[in-house]
């Protein structure tokens, strides 16, 4: 099972391998560029000196040996301030593929196409999709209902359609609520170039975080996952841990202000941020009580830690399957004279 879009990228399956903060890992996305599919990581997984550069250097010589390739996420806020340093650094490396969240990626598609590297833009709306389509951008990850992380609001059975309907040249990767080979092909149905799948990854055995995080995603229902503002000030999905519960949801009435404020706005933000960032990482160390675990609601059917390999084997068989199950009711089905 393949589409043009992935035929184009080089690919032996569509699928990406989100981005997750403090989550993907260099061996993570060289499991998926093995298997043929984007493995991708935020570029502020690797703050250290010389880290990102060391990382990009070995994933691509990992590209030039397997049918894979990977993706840099670039967080494009101003609040940011790694955003030029790191992007600097993967057009130097020549990054074959740009994710960019939160904030114009305008920038990081200029500096891109000079070197023909490929844009892709997370959004969650139409309004958006038209500014980053105005820009240039080479397709859009449709960020709907149900994803890990900074979620969207819209189904992707609206979502992905509408972008396909409006911007029909441009690619649509789904994501959102995706962690079975059957939720693969439901997207591709919707008209999606490829699909987007974040959360069943935790679960694996490459993954840097802690054994506790990994089987709260095992355990976790659909309805342990719910929406806070409190991790970067904008509304990201969690696991209703009781640490979660003791910190509440919602940025207060004196948060909210500051975040307006036009004078303070940007450094409180980039507080805010450096803030979360802090709680997300003391929680995926080893005997943390204070757990804060990103994820989204398709740890609902997540259900085993396995390696990366064989979480995406099991990907392409139940893709296979529910194909096969389309066609025997497609055969039995009567057809009009």
């Amino acid at each position: 099972m393949n589409t043009p879009f992935a035929k184009e990228l080089g690919l032996s399956f569509p699928l990406f391998m989100a981005p997750m903060f403090l989550v993907s890992n260099q061996e993570m996305v060289i499991a998926g560029i093995k298997k043929g599919i984007v493995g991708s990581f935020p570029s502020l997984n690797f703050r250290e000196k010389g880290e990102l550069e060391a990382v990009l250097d070995e994933l691509n010589e990992q590209v030039s040996r397997h049918p894979g390739t990977y993706a840099v996420n670039l967080i494009a806020q101003r609040s940011n301030p790694m955003f030029d340093k790191h992007l600097d650094i993967c057009v130097e490396k020549k990054v074959p593929i740009y994710i960019t969240s939160l904030g114009s990626p305008k920038k990081v598609i200029e500096k891109a196409h000079k070197y023909g590297a490929k844009v892709y833009c997370d959004v969650t709306n139409i309004k958006y999709a038209q500014k980053v389509y105005d820009l240039g951008c080479d397709g859009f990850i449709a960020v709907g209902q149900g994803a890990g992380g900074h979620s969207g609001n819209t189904p992707l059975n609206v979502l992905v359609p509408a972008l396909k309907k409006r911007y029909s040249d441009k690619p649509v990767i789904a994501s959102g609520g995706i962690a079975t080979g059957a939720g693969i092909v439901s997207a591709l149905a919707l008209g999606a170039d490829a699909a987007y799948i974040g959360t069943r990854f935790i679960a694996s055995n490459e993954c840097p975080v802690n054994e506790a995080y990994k089987s709260a995603i095992v355990r976790a229902g659909m309805d342990d996952i719910v929406m806070s503002s409190k991790i970067s000030g904008t509304p990201a999905t969690v696991i209703n841990t009781d640490y979660a519960k003791k910190i509440g949801y919602k940025q207060n009435y004196m948060e909210k202000q500051l975040t307006k404020n036009r004078t303070v706005r940007k450094y409180f933000k980039m507080w805010v941020q450096y803030s979360g960032m802090k709680k997300l990482e003391d929680s995926i160390k080893p005997g943390n009580y204070k757990t804060l675990w990103v994820a989204g609601k398709s740890s609902e059917l997540v259900d085993e830690i396995k390696p990366v390999g064989r979480i995406i084997d099991d990907l392409i068989l139940e893709s296979k399957e529910s194909l096969d199950k389309l066609t025997a009711l497609n055969a039995t089905t009567p057809q009009n004279p």
